[in-house]
């Protein structure tokens, strides 16, 4: 079993498409009510990796699972700040996936240069909370009755991660073009990989 962490390609699109659209029709997990085409998801990731990670667990050339960070508001002075999520195949669950994609995650944005992680979970969702409390998320509020999704008022919580201090004056972040060329990114996945059980 060859197991790879890697930045996605648009080569990624049906994959990823096959494991988030049941997640779209049959849970609240995700607001989102209408299925993504594969063409909309090869454009996602496109944008995306014009300036964040996005990232897919390979193993044995099918995609297990996958997960990317996101602006979490347009306007500048938010720019050190970024949005996580992540999923995993129901093929692949139990052995680590989450968390390895994560700990690559979070520590690509860390070489970056962010400094806060927000995670927004639709609750109730146990799983997403106690992954995001192991990497020290903290729950800083709930949003009450913010969507309405399979017949339900859904409340969303947030939570957020301090990835690195706040200095006086913060560099903007480096984009993962450049980011994802440098040894540290190369050893991060390596690293990150090796969490994922067999």
């Amino acid at each position: 079993m060859v197991t790879q962490l890697r930045l996605a390609v648009t080569d990624d699109a049906q994959d990823i498409q096959q494991i988030y659209a049941p997640i779209v029709r049959d849970t609240f997990i995700s607001f989102e009510e209408v299925i993504p085409d594969t063409a909309e998801i090869e454009r996602r990731i496109q944008a995306t990796l014009q300036q964040y990670p996005y990232l897919v667990c390979d193993i044995d050339g099918q995609i297990a699972g996958y997960c990317y960070a996101s602006a979490f508001r347009s306007r500048a002075a938010y720019q050190w700040t970024t949005e996580t999520t992540v999923y995993v195949h129901p093929d692949f669950h139990r052995r680590g996936i989450a968390f390895a994609m994560y700990t690559a995650l979070l520590d690509i944005l860390r070489g970056q240069g962010y400094h806060n992680a927000i995670g927004v979970i639709a609750l109730p969702n146990d799983a997403s909370v106690n992954l995001h409390e192991k990497f020290g998320f903290e729950k800083i509020g709930v949003l009450q009755n913010m969507g309405y999704k399979l017949a339900g008022w859904r409340d969303t919580g947030w939570w957020q991660l301090e990835l690195a201090p706040m200095p006086p004056s913060p560099a903007p972040p480096t984009p993962i073009d450049i980011y994802n060329q440098t040894a540290q990114f190369a050893q991060i996945l390596d690293n990150a990989g090796s969490l994922i059980s067999s």
